[in-house]
């Protein structure tokens, strides 16, 4: 948590600790926003001045867990580094994990940590360029982060055997080679 969170930072993190609390006993798609609030004790009103929805909570927490290592990346950690801290991050949290990537849901864990690792990338990639990346680039790119979600996702559901290290390794190395070129390029690996 935060150092010093403000008064709706501490409301979102107790709204989180709840829906955490609930995962514990039920998947995320049959947990309602009566039972994340009767769990810490708010009321619905609260809730939806924070988040639009439980997918929303849920996306929120994953930022606030796995965005600083990322913010690092290209200032003094490697993607590969950076990508070790949130598997990190993911196996301390593994019953949140474990139920958040199981949703399908069109606001799941699932399409937020692709469009977040992707812009995130992209954004990277141009300001250490200087320049904007080419379709093929794109493209590459956009299928990394799918892959990268998709084996993100096996490894927590399949109960994590490879050490966050060892996932990080492999996500690294399996980076096509042109891509590949484009982040040595760039200083990210």
């Amino acid at each position: 948590m935060a150092a010093y969170p403000n008064k709706s930072e501490k409301t979102k993190y107790r709204l989180a600790d709840s829906v955490k609390d609930c995962m514990k006993t039920k998947p995320v798609d049959k947990i309602t926003v009566q039972n994340i609030v009767d769990g810490c004790g708010m009321t619905r009103q609260t809730f939806y001045r924070n988040f639009k929805d439980k997918y929303d909570l849920i996306n929120w927490y994953f930022d606030k867990l796995v965005l600083e290592s990322f913010a690092q990346i290209g200032v003094d950690k490697t993607v590969c580094q950076s990508l070790s801290e949130k598997f990190e991050f993911i196996k301390k949290e593994k019953v949140f994990f474990t139920e958040a990537f199981r949703s399908d849901d069109y606001n799941s864990l699932k399409e937020h940590d692709f469009e977040l690792i992707m812009g995130f990338y992209t954004e990277l990639i141009i300001r250490k360029r200087q320049e904007p990346l080419s379709e093929e680039i794109r493209f590459l790119l956009e299928m990394y982060c799918r892959g990268s979600v998709y084996m993100t996702v096996k490894w927590v559901l399949s109960g994590m055997r490879q050490t966050p290290g060892e996932m990080a390794v492999s996500l690294v190395e399996a980076m096509p080679p042109k891509l590949a070129a484009v982040f040595s390029e760039a200083r990210l690996v």
